[in-house]
């Protein structure tokens, strides 16, 4: 399991009120949905709603989002399970979403003639619940049946309950679990895996269950008989089954001893057993019954080094017969400027996405005699963003997203054994992008590291500050910050005369593990001069100036967004600050916040981290009688990830120094921008209204 990604993949709990903090005068506003919490969000809700919404860029902002997102000629997004395409699908008439199917070979027409499997809007209303979708885990090579995900509202928190997609219904006295932080995996048709809130009491500090169970078919959970138990320091324990499409299987249970440090740990006949592998590694696929690990760390072997971001691999068997004591072999290991994106697998390929210089790279792995590979980079556009969509162990197909800032998305199906690649779908332009052209350039940070970054602009840009910027990046969690065609962006933005930047700060993983690691922890700052670098950057080169500068980021990006205001405010004229962390003194008492210690370091425990995060928490920063650009600060109340009282308390403390400021909290949504597309495009309405007015009239 790939630990980088787990929190976000997985169920959260609701947030519960935190203890409070006496020298912090809007620690009440850390209650979740109390009457008067929400009372708060209600008033404060209004007043943006009514500044906003009365400008005359609001109506045409939100049409024409609205528009883009509920657009019928999308792309509908292959998932190929077994021998069928599955796909989720939001329209103006299917707000929460339908599940649908189609055979491959329909899938390739102009119009497939999709069957309905579940209909979320219905569903909802039919049980009288605020359901969204959450995806569905699915069982063996054939992916029948499947367990499904539903949400209230958008949380992380989900229900899962056992869906026939060959019928297209639920399975009658079929697998239910109940809402919790959850994983399931499936061990075969009559018993999975499942880690989750058994109690009331099983969690971790970090919000995550600790305890797995193997649940029988027809057994009543209670009964469910435990197979390994973690520690409630850990951050979680998570399970998941690997398979290839040879028939060899794995259980597996990864316990997360931090956000980046795991044991991995294998289910078999004799129990549990450790596997003999780096902390900082993660099993990503198998294919022929080679396992194949990618490496965070240095792997050091007797006098063998596998080093930090390669790919390696082991066989299945010699696992199963020794997990402790494994001989890995190479598969792949990184240039000077390439960093590993994703690992997949088909039938008898693995399928690696990579970033050469932040562009796309595809390969095609082929398991040889010997314990050889041979390697074939598939044929598609350069300088493009490249994103592996779906794959499956059935077949050697597998779809392929195509597409850079200017340019739509196309959808292409491969052969992974021929290598031979063609265009299926195609996104019709959603803005006129002839008068515009991408260039990357480096900013020099301030310790001479010099940091990337994209800028899409008009051709005929004048040279001289006027043009309005939007400044974007994340710098977190290993992170890869990659080209992307966004419709609304072209059309709210750079239609207007904007442009648009996209920078590769340290703490993302543009360029591998060292990237990620300068900026961990203490080191964090580094991330921040990056960002502040790129603005001087664009200044200096007289792309954009002050007044003319803005900037937005969410989650990690969204603390980004606070530093770069609390600490050089004389660089922006709007910022926006989306569903962000912003105490960062209180983190580990808020939402999931403490199992994000691996980043960010546990100022409860650690006097350097605590006086680093004394300096540089945006909540503790804000200073009266500073001119900082009044920003834009937005969060929902349904986010059980970052959750939304970073936000709340960050307005509330702007408020008590008179500083101006938006803020906006939508009840739904989760950690998003709304749970259907009409809130999404009233959230996205808003914040472009603000982003017009504050840097273009």
């Amino acid at each position: 399991m790939h630990l980088r990604t787990l929190a976000a993949a997985l169920a959260l709990m609701p947030i519960s009120a935190p203890a409070f903090a006496e020298d912090d005068p809007h620690v009440w506003l850390e209650e979740w949905s109390t009457p008067r919490a929400m009372k708060w969000i209600e008033d404060h809700n209004a007043v943006t709603d009514k500044r906003l919404t009365a400008s005359p860029h609001y109506t045409p902002l939100r049409d024409e989002a609205l528009a883009i997102l509920g657009a019928k000629d999308r792309i509908p997004t292959p998932n190929l399970t077994g021998e069928l395409v599955t796909n989720f699908w939001q329209d103006p008439e299917h707000l929460r979403g339908i599940w649908r199917k189609t055979t491959l070979a329909d899938y390739g027409n102009a119009e497939p003639k999709w069957q309905v499997l579940l209909d979320i809007d219905a569903l909802g209303k039919a049980e009288g619940k605020s359901y969204v979708w959450k995806g569905a885990n699915c069982l063996g090579r054939n992916e029948n049946p499947c367990m499904v995900g539903l949400s209230i509202g958008g949380e992380d928190a989900t229900e899962a309950r056992e869906f026939d997609v060959v019928r297209g219904e639920f399975v009658q006295n079929g697998f239910l679990l109940p809402k919790s932080i959850q994983s399931n995996a499936w061990i075969d048709g009559k018993s999975m895996l499942v880690a989750t809130d058994w109690s009331g009491k099983d969690l971790t500090k970090s919000g995550y269950p600790f305890i797995v169970k193997r649940v029988l078919r027809g057994q009543p959970i209670d009964q469910a008989k435990e197979v390994f138990r973690g520690q409630v320091g850990d951050t979680g324990v998570f399970v998941s089954t690997l398979q290839d499409g040879a028939g060899h299987s794995l259980q597996l249970i990864t316990r997360a001893l931090d956000f980046y440090h795991s044991e991995q740990h294998l289910l078999t006949s004799r129990g549990t057993v450790k596997i003999g592998i780096p902390a900082k590694s993660s099993i990503r696929a198998m294919v022929g019954g080679r396992v194949v690990i990618s490496l965070d760390e240095d792997w050091k072997l007797g006098g063998t080094v596998f080093p930090a971001g390669s790919l390696v691999w082991v066989d299945q068997a010699a696992m199963l017969k020794d997990p402790a004591n494994l001989k890995p072999a190479l598969l792949w290991a990184p240039g000077k400027r390439e960093a590993l994106e994703g690992v997949a697998a088909t039938r008898d390929r693995l399928i690696v996405s990579t970033l050469d210089n932040v562009r796309g790279r595809i390969t095609a792995f082929a398991p040889e005699a010997g314990g050889k590979w041979q390697a074939t980079r598939l044929a598609l556009p350069d300088n493009m963003a490249l994103d592996v969509v779906t794959t499956n162990l059935t077949g050697n197909t597998l779809f392929l997203n195509v597409s850079g800032f200017l340019t739509p998305t196309t959808l292409y199906r491969a052969d992974a054994l021929t290598g031979e690649v063609a265009a299926v779908k195609s996104l019709p332009a959603r803005f006129d992008a002839s008068q515009h052209v991408v260039e990357q350039f480096e900013a020099t940070s301030t310790d001479g590291t010099k940091v990337p970054y994209f800028i899409v602009h008009r051709k005929d840009m004048p040279l001289d500050g006027s043009t309005p910027t939007l400044l974007n990046a994340y710098g977190g969690f290993q992170v890869s910050e990659t080209p992307f065609y966004s419709g609304t962006l072209g059309k709210q933005w750079f239609e207007r005369g904007g442009a648009y930047v996209l920078a590769n700060i340290r703490g993302g993983g543009e360029f591998g593990p060292a990237w990620h690691e300068a900026a961990l922890k203490t080191k964090r700052q580094v991330a921040y001069d990056d960002f502040a670098a790129v603005a001087k950057d664009l200044i200096a080169r007289k792309v954009t100036s002050p007044r003319r500068l803005g900037a937005f980021g969410g989650s990690n990006g969204g603390l980004l967004m606070g530093v770069a205001m609390t600490q050089t405010p004389e660089l922006f004229n709007a910022i926006s600050i989306e569903i962000p962390l912003l105490d960062m003194l209180r983190i580990g008492k808020i939402a999931r916040g403490a199992s994000w210690q691996g980043e960010y370091g546990d100022p409860e425990k650690d006097p350097a981290v605590r006086a680093f995060w004394e300096r540089v928490s945006p909540y503790h920063a804000l200073k009266a009688g500073v001119a900082y650009p009044e920003p834009y600060v937005f969060t929902t109340t349904r986010d059980d990830r970052v959750g939304p009282q970073h936000a709340r308390k960050f307005a509330a403390k702007l408020e008590d120094m008179k500083l101006p400021y938006y803020f906006y909290e939508n009840t739904e949504g989760g950690h998003g921008s709304g749970a259907d597309i009409k809130q999404q495009a009233h959230t996205s309405a808003l914040r472009m209204t603000y982003f017009v007015s504050k840097l273009m009239d």
